[in-house]
């Protein structure tokens, strides 16, 4: 999938008003994924996404994600993009909607396995 594939995905899944808000949602969503995740997972998962979008998720690679429940990734979401909580909670469903079918069933689950059943709410069922 196509970065403005993407973007456009994420913007009506989201229901956004914009390209620019749907591209601040996917890029505070992967910032925080990066930070929750193993970095070589998140190397993996940028591998199958559109080049624009690795820079959001390299620079930890080597390292153990950080531990902290879906409260708090939902709050370092919302500071990122600058939007309320509920709203950014509504982002990053969209988003991990969108990459559940922008990447390869196998690394999505990959992905998936690194946040706790707490998140489940998050995920496309």
């Amino acid at each position: 999938m196509k970065h403005d594939e993407f973007i456009k995905h994420v913007q009506t899944v989201a229901q956004l008003s914009s390209k620019d808000e749907a591209e601040r949602a996917t890029r505070a969503t992967l910032e925080t994924i990066k930070e929750r995740i193993v970095g070589d997972e998140a190397s993996q998962l940028a591998a199958q996404l559109p080049k624009e979008f690795g820079q959001y998720l390299h620079g930890r690679e080597g390292e153990n994600g950080d531990t902290f429940g879906l409260n708090e990734f939902v709050e370092r979401v919302s500071k990122k993009a600058g939007t309320e909580p509920t709203t950014a909670a509504t982002h990053v469903k969209a988003v991990f909607t969108v990459l559940a079918s922008a990447v390869t069933p196998g690394e999505f689950a990959d992905v998936r396995a690194n946040f706790s059943e707490d998140y489940s709410e998050l995920f496309p069922a």
